[in-house]
This record gives structure tokens, C-alpha cells and sequence, in this order.
């Protein structure tokens, strides 16, 4: 049974997900705590499910670092087997990153490695494309730049707003968040031949 650590930042959309596909006595993983760094709505999700969850605020900290090892600390004390970045906005500190990767996955609103940041959807927009979807990848110590684990393309229609676009992709990376974990759980992904295999790729 793969033990799931959750970090969110906002409204919960994919927490929401991943915590009613692990609700199944059949599906192979747990959320076993959720974190935040803000007084997240989404946290009221996982107290439905009877999740335990902790908030770490980066203004009660002197420097990013510290922030990080106690975020790290948190997440390091219910010895999870996988942590998911599902809409945490921070950039997580180099320290935290090399302590979980590469068991640390992110969902990101775009076809990585176009439009990587936070406004991904109003970027692609800016940017007239036509087509724009979700990744999820393993979190290195970039913005958005570690290795994709799975991409789905969501088309950009005429007249799309930002909130409309946003919408229309979330509906995917739900689902797609799901499935991934699903197949971390069940082995169809491994994530350390993949770290591997990008870092051996990368090197010169």
C-alpha cells in the first residue's frame, strides 16, 4: 500500500480527487496527511475524510530554508512513500527536494517544457496556442523542469477565458493525477529508473 503525503495551496480540486479514488478498499495507495503553507481551503477536505493535516506559514520563519526543513520535517515524520505537490504554489527549497525526490511529484496546467510558471493557462492564452494540457512530472530543483512522468493535451477554443480554459484543463489533471499515482502504487511507473534515466541523459 503506497502512503500518499499531499501539499496543497488553495482550493483542494486535486486532493478532492485523490482522496475519493483512495477511499476505494481497492485502490493501492493512502493519503495518509495533508499539508499547506497557507490557511488552504482545501484542508476542509481532508478533515471530511478524517485525514490528519498540518499548515507550515513561511512568514514564521526567518529564511526560505528554515521554512523548507520544517515543511520537510512535517512531511518526514508520517514516512510517506510518495509526496504530490497538487497545486502548491511554492517552490520547495533544494534541501526538501533532495531529501524526497525522486518520490515527489508535481501537476502542472501545460505541455512542459512550454509555459512552466505560475500563470500557465494565461500564458498559453497570451500566446495564442492552440492546444495546451496537464503534466505531471517528478520536482527537481527548477521551476517546472524535472522529468515528465505523463502529459494530455487539452484543446485552447475560441473565445476561452482564463477561468473557462483553467476549468477545462482541471477536469483532466484530476483524472490524470489519479492514474498516475495508481501507477506508482502498482509499478507500472517507476520513478527512480525515470530520475535515472534523465539524469543520465542530462549528464555530460
Amino acid at each position: 500500500m503506497l502512503s500518499i503525503v499531499v501539499l496543497i495551496s488553495g482550493g483542494g480540486s486535486n486532493l478532492r480527487a485523490l482522496l475519493e479514488a483512495t477511499a476505494d478498499g481497492a485502490f493501492p495507495a493512502r493519503i495518509v496527511a495533508v499539508g499547506a503553507d497557507t490557511e488552504a481551503p482545501g484542508l476542509d477536505h481532508a478533515e471530511q475524510f478524517g485525514v490528519p493535516s498540518f499548515t507550515v506559514f513561511p512568514s514564521g520563519f526567518p529564511n526560505r530554508g528554515d521554512w523548507g526543513d520544517e515543511l520537510l520535517a512535517q512531511i518526514q515524520q508520517w514516512s510517506p512513500d510518495l509526496v504530490v505537490c497538487a497545486g502548491f504554489m511554492r517552490i520547495l527549497p533544494p534541501r526538501v527536494v533532495a531529501a524526497l525526490s525522486p518520490n515527489l511529484i508535481n501537476t502542472h496546467p501545460a505541455l512542459l517544457p512550454l509555459f512552466p510558471g505560475a500563470h500557465a493557462v494565461r500564458d498559453a492564452l497570451a500566446a495564442g496556442a492552440r492546444e495546451t494540457g496537464v503534466t505531471v512530472h517528478i520536482v527537481d530543483e527548477g521551476v517546472d523542469t524535472g522529468p515528465t512522468l505523463v502529459q494530455r493535451t487539452v484543446p485552447v477554443l475560441p473565445g476561452d477565458t482564463e477561468h473557462v480554459l483553467q476549468e477545462r484543463i482541471k477536469t483532466i489533471e484530476r483524472d490524470l493525477l489519479v492514474q498516475t499515482v495508481l501507477d506508482i502504487a502498482t509499478g507500472r511507473t517507476d520513478l527512480a529508473a525515470i530520475h535515472q534515466s534523465n539524469r543520465s541523459a542530462t549528464t555530460p
